[in-house]
């Protein structure tokens, strides 16, 4: 295990009812711009009860609406238009992952003063930020308790991370129940996207016994509570386990003092950049033929690992045979499970024509990872899922 530091700056608000906390970010000032995407949070009402307890704060309200569910850059810039003429103190997101990503990048926008695609492109650049709250609407990504964001320029294909610690949430409202109305689509593809934030974290080259049990432990949850939250969207218990297993999943708890370079989401944010598709069922369909590519003498181990502590396998059996019904254990899940589709071609992916440039955008960001990937194995894998 190397050196590390660890902090989880992000106070959590956990429950029903929770979003009375609103009235805390008088704490960072007067002025609040609220990042939302369409008009869900509208008709579930979160909008209005949001509302009415931030003006009785004292509180002045500006609004970001339509934020994509893969960010655009040009998203970001308005919010920072809005933020710098109206000289807000704080950037409050209502919704998923994406609206959380977008309004990260516009509170440090709103501090820089230059496009704010140069923080996507160069975080190193990023020196301050307006603090940022959450209200998450969508357990997936973990952007409401960790650092990083994801924002697209679909004029140049492009889909990138940055991140910094200026971007952590300050405060974060995570209430179950207000996950109960989303699709059987993007329950599937949100678990899909945390199982992968796990696998990033688990298959690691360095030593760490206890990090590699959180992680175990965050997959059979999600292994768990996932196709019940599908199949019952209002069980209280399945949306609880599954919003609180993606904070975890990201927040750096699962990798501090082993982690590795990431592979599979660079891999998948090509798709996304390329195709615009959903996230986590990009993730889902590349998954397991990355385990089937990098599994080899060197790394069965731990598949064998994975294959007996999260899937029960027995592990009498030979080593590659845990391994290889581990691996088709994930993508029976993902398909059988959760119905996602498992070839790029269901999702519109119908021709090769991109393969080599993404695969070529792809290898520069998996430089590090647990089986380093050249441009050449990556389009191996884009074609074994095609």
């Amino acid at each position: 295990m190397y050196n590390f530091t660890f902090q989880i700056p992000t106070r959590i608000n956990f429950g029903k009812g929770q979003i009375s906390h609103l009235s805390e970010l008088k704490e960072s000032g007067n002025k609040v711009l609220m990042v939302y995407g369409g008009g869900s949070i509208k008709r579930s009402g979160i909008y209005d009860e949001a509302m009415k307890i931030l003006k009785e704060a004292g509180l002045e309200v500006f609004e970001l609406s339509g934020v994509e569910p893969n960010p655009r850059i040009e998203s970001v810039r308005k919010g920072v238009e809005i933020c710098k003429e109206n000289c807000i103190d704080m950037v409050l997101a209502i919704g998923g992952g994406s609206v959380i990503d977008c309004a990260k990048v516009v509170a440090g926008g709103a501090k820089y003063e230059g496009d704010p695609w140069d923080l996507v492109i160069a975080p190193a650049k990023i020196k301050a930020a307006l603090p940022v709250y959450s209200v998450l609407t969508l357990a997936a990504t973990g952007s409401e308790m960790d650092t990083f964001a994801v924002i697209s320029d679909m004029s140049k294909n492009e889909k990138w991370g940055t991140g910094s610690p200026l971007f952590t949430p300050k405060m974060s409202v995570l209430d179950p129940t207000y996950t109960f109305t989303v699709s059987q689509k993007q329950t599937a593809a949100g678990t899909a996207d945390m199982m992968s934030h796990t696998f990033e974290n688990y298959f690691t080259s360095v030593e760490g016994f206890l990090q590699a049990r959180f992680c175990e432990a965050v997959l059979k949850t999600c292994i768990k509570y996932g196709p019940i939250a599908y199949n019952d969207p209002e069980n209280y218990e399945a949306r609880a386990n599954l919003m609180w297993a993606s904070s975890w999943a990201i927040n750096g708890t699962l990798n501090a003092g082993s982690g590795v370079a990431w592979c599979v989401h660079p891999m998948e944010h090509e798709l996304s950049a390329f195709y615009d598709i959903t996230h986590g069922q990009g993730l889902a369909i590349l998954t397991p033929h990355w385990m089937r590519y990098v599994l080899s003498e060197n790394t069965v181990d731990k598949f064998v690992e994975y294959g007996v502590n999260v899937w029960g396998i027995d592990e009498k059996l030979d080593k590659f045979e845990i391994a290889n019904k581990a691996i088709d254990m994930t993508a029976d899940f993902f398909k059988n499970e959760l119905h996602i589709p498992m070839t790029l071609r269901e999702v519109g992916i119908t021709e090769k024509t991109n393969f080599e440039i993404m695969a070529e955008k792809a290898a520069n960001g998996c430089k590090g990872c647990y089986v380093p990937l050249s441009k050449e194995d990556i389009i191996k894998i884009f074609e074994a899922a095609f």
